[in-house]
């Protein structure tokens, strides 16, 4: 069985992922034959979205020619309903005194002679009386119908043990059993009464053989003068009708083109009148957004426009003069703190070498003074760097501060940074590792500022570290490169990593700010990060550590479009559970599943070629700000994870 297993369920891997990678590249050659379909409609969806009067004039256009459509075909129905109504009131009418002629005449006694001998009975046989009442019934038309008559039966010949009539007759060059409908002779041979329908009227062959044309055939049936049954119909030609018809449907459809037209043109201008001052405000308050606070509309009139210009001009002035007084406030406060730091240089300085010379005395003085003595320097320091990173602020504030950026090595920076914080992490029992230095990491960038950006990171790290250790990690991809400082400390409960840059800001407001820096150190951080155009990111989960990110790009004034390091680290709780998930489906649940533990903090992941040697892929989903993402903490260690202090 241990032969066999493998060798069946390889296959079954071989094909499954045949398939995945089939159906991946099926749908790589959708998408890309929907982009390339999709490309050049783009420009007419962008019109189509920017331009309100466009979508109302063909909104207008659409609903005004569907309501022409609709009337028209109404109208058309109607009016061809009323001519086919009336033609055939008159055709029954006249047919019906056709019919009645015809056998009024087969009634009439025989005579000998006299006026009407054509149409005696005696010395004439019935084809001769059928063909002559034929054309007697067919002159009073004068092309306003035509006259048929049929042999009693549904073809030309006649029914069986009849005498009648044999034969077909018919006027004006008609095709007698071509124009009468098969369907009409039955309907006349099996009932009785006169019957109607409507077909069209067919002309023998020749050189002046007509078209054929609609008509409406009424037939009955008939007596001749032996008393033997014939049909006899009559075709009334539609043509007037069709004419007039087709008159009514070139009017309707003229009218209402003109018509749709004409609501097109109304529904350009009258939205044009709308829109155009719209235009004028958008293109006004995005001067505005840009800074130009003096642009106000042009107001002519009383009308609705007119006030919703008057408004938009009163809120611009409120807006530029709120705008103003809010600039000479800043103004006023930056001044305050520049002037009230430069000022305390001179009296800082004056203290600061008195205390000096009590701090070198102290060990003439009684404990309690010397305790106090060395206070005073604590202090001092602490109050000197709160004055640097003032007046560092004020400049960023006034727009004052100024790079100076040149080719850089950031390995040189981190090596300088971490030679710094040494003495710090040998007091915490921390140990400061350096992941991704074997290759150069070079950017454009002002050194001094970068150092202080990673000196602080690193600082804070060790001090919020615990005792653990922290991983510095570089990496450069496309046109970025990026420092991540790692620590495994307290880490950052939810929200705290979109304050942390904050001035001032501490984890635990009310505790007094009695160790640590001066509460503007990540200020003045993410300061000098956007001011090389980069990025300066914060990820943090509760008992499980944080990491900060420094992006910054490879050249100056190059745009940034991401990070070659996840701002998530790859050993945080929520990477660990996927990558166990993932183990555990990929075995096919065959072994037991040991699910990491929430407390398991593994101080440093294994150095592994992407981090060393090969430079790591860029994270797409980095986006610019700050970058802020905070995992919730796990319910079991809620009551372990409140000891965080401000950083």
């Amino acid at each position: 069985m241990s032969g066999r297993v493998p060798g069946g369920f390889r296959p079954w891997k071989l094909r499954l992922g045949r398939l995945f990678r089939d159906r991946a590249s099926s749908s790589r050659v959708l998408r890309l034959f929907v982009r390339l379909a999709r490309r050049p409609l783009l420009p007419a969806v962008r019109l189509w979205r920017r331009n309100i009067q466009l979508r109302v004039v063909a909104a207008t256009l659409l609903i005004s020619l569907a309501v022409v459509l609709a009337l028209g075909f109404v109208v058309i129905a109607q009016v061809s309903k009323g001519l086919l109504d009336a033609k055939e009131e008159a055709a029954q009418s006249q047919a019906a005194g056709g019919f009645a002629v015809a056998q009024e005449k087969a009634n009439a006694p025989a005579t000998v002679d006299g006026p009407d001998a054509t149409d005696n009975k005696v010395g004439r046989d019935a084809s001769t009386w059928m063909n002559s009442l034929v054309k007697q019934l067919a002159s009073g038309g004068q092309t306003a119908f035509e006259v048929v008559a049929l042999g009693a039966g549904t073809g030309d010949e006649a029914l069986p043990g009849t005498q009648g009539v044999k034969g077909a007759r018919a006027s004006g060059n008609v095709d007698p059993t071509a124009s009468v409908p098969l369907g009409l002779r039955r309907a006349v041979n099996h009932a009785t009464g006169a019957f109607k329908t409507f077909s069209e009227i067919r002309y023998t062959s020749g050189d002046g053989a007509k078209e054929p044309e609609p008509a409406l055939v009424i037939g009955k049936r008939l007596s001749d003068i032996n008393g033997d049954p014939y049909d006899l119909y009559y075709l009334f030609p539609l043509t007037q009708e069709e004419e007039s018809l087709n008159l009514i449907k070139v009017t309707i459809v003229t009218a209402g083109l003109f018509v749709v037209v004409l609501l097109c043109g109304i529904a350009w201008l009258v939205v044009r009148q709308v829109v155009t001052p719209v235009r004028m405000a958008a293109g006004i308050a995005e001067r505005l957004s840009a800074g130009r606070l003096q642009e106000r509309m042009k107001v002519t009139g009383e009308d609705d426009i007119a006030r919703l210009g008057e408004a938009f001009n009163k809120m611009a002035q409120n807006l530029q003069n709120k705008i103003q007084q809010l600039e000479e406030l800043s103004r006023m406060q930056r001044r305050f703190v520049s002037d009230v730091s430069h000022e305390l240089r001179t009296p800082l300085t004056t203290v600061r070498m008195a205390a000096d010379v009590i701090h070198d005395a102290r060990v003439d003085f009684d404990p309690i003074t010397a305790r106090s003595a060395e206070l005073l320097a604590g202090q001092l320091d602490r109050f000197e760097s709160l004055l640097a990173d003032l007046l560092e602020i004020s400049r960023f504030d006034a727009g004052a501060a100024a790079l100076e950026a040149e080719p850089i090595d950031l390995r040189d920076v981190v090596r300088r940074v971490i030679d710094g914080a040494e003495p710090l992490a040998e007091h915490k029992g921390t140990r400061i590792r350096v992941l991704g230095d074997t290759q150069p990491v070079i950017a454009e960038a002002d050194a001094r500022r970068v150092e202080r950006v990673l000196r602080n990171l690193v600082v804070n790290a060790v001090e919020h570290g615990e005792g653990r250790d922290v991983v510095v990690r570089l990496a450069s991809a496309g046109g970025a490169v990026a420092v991540a400082v790692r620590d495994y400390g307290v880490g950052l409960k939810p929200g705290e990593a979109t304050r942390v840059f904050n001035r001032f800001w501490r984890a635990d407001p009310a505790r007094a700010r009695t160790t640590g820096g001066t509460g503007l150190g990540l200020s003045i951080a993410v300061e000098d990060a956007r001011l090389h155009g980069g990025w300066l990111q914060a990820w943090g989960e509760p008992g499980g550590g944080s990491q900060f990110r420094l992006t910054l790009p490879r050249t100056a004034d190059e745009p940034l479009r991401g990070s070659p390091i996840p701002l998530e680290p790859e050993d945080s709780r929520a990477n660990r559970a996927n990558r166990a998930r993932a183990a555990a489906e990929a075995a096919g649940g065959a072994g037991e599943r040991t699910p990491a533990e929430p407390g398991d903090r593994s101080p440093i992941p294994p150095r592994s070629p992407v981090a060393g040697a090969m430079p790591v892929p860029a994270d797409p989903t980095a986006l610019p700000g700050n970058g802020a993402r905070v995992v919730a903490r796990p319910a079991d260690q809620a009551q372990q994870e409140d000891r965080a202090d401000g950083r």
